[in-house]
C-alpha cells in the first residue's frame, strides 16, 4: 500500500513562485537536500531503529528513566535531520530565490517552519515590513 506524502506548507503559500518556477532548468531542478540524501536516508533509518529499540522496551517494562532518555536521543536524532535540511533549504533554496528578488516569502516560510519547531505561534500574514 502506497503513501501519500502531503506538503505541509499552507494553503496560503500556494502563490509562492518557487526558484524552479516557469524556468528552462525546472526539468533539472534538485531540492537542496538532495546532496546529502545518502546521509538523510541513513539518519532517518538509524532513527527508525532507535523507535523500535524503544517501544522494545516498553514492551519489556523497562525503567522509565532509561525509557525517558531514549526518547530524548530520538528527539536529538530528529533535530539534527531537521537541522540539515533546513541549512540546505536556506544555502540552497533561499539563496536562489533571493538571486532571483524572490527571498521575502522563502524566508518567511522558513520563519514560520522555526515558529512551529520551536513551539511558537505562527504570526499572521499581515507582518510588518
Amino acid at each position: 500500500m502506497a503513501s501519500t506524502v502531503r506538503s505541509s506548507r499552507p494553503a496560503s503559500r500556494g502563490a509562492v513562485s518557487h526558484p524552479r518556477a516557469g524556468t528552462e532548468a525546472s526539468d533539472h531542478f534538485r531540492h537542496s537536500y538532495s546532496k546529502d540524501k545518502a546521509t538523510l536516508v541513513r539518519r532517518l533509518s538509524r532513527i527508525e531503529g532507535q523507535v523500535r529499540g524503544i517501544a522494545r522496551m516498553i514492551e519489556r517494562e523497562e525503567y522509565c528513566v532509561d525509557i525517558l532518555q531514549q526518547t530524548a536521543a530520538l528527539r536529538a536524532a530528529l533535530d539534527s535531520v531537521g537541522i540539515l535540511i533546513l541549512e540546505d533549504h536556506v544555502r540552497g533554496c533561499v539563496r536562489t530565490a533571493a538571486e532571483r528578488g524572490e527571498a521575502d516569502a522563502y524566508v518567511d516560510e522558513v520563519v514560520d517552519v522555526v515558529r512551529r519547531t520551536l513551539g511558537r505561534p505562527v504570526r499572521g500574514a499581515g507582518r510588518p515590513a
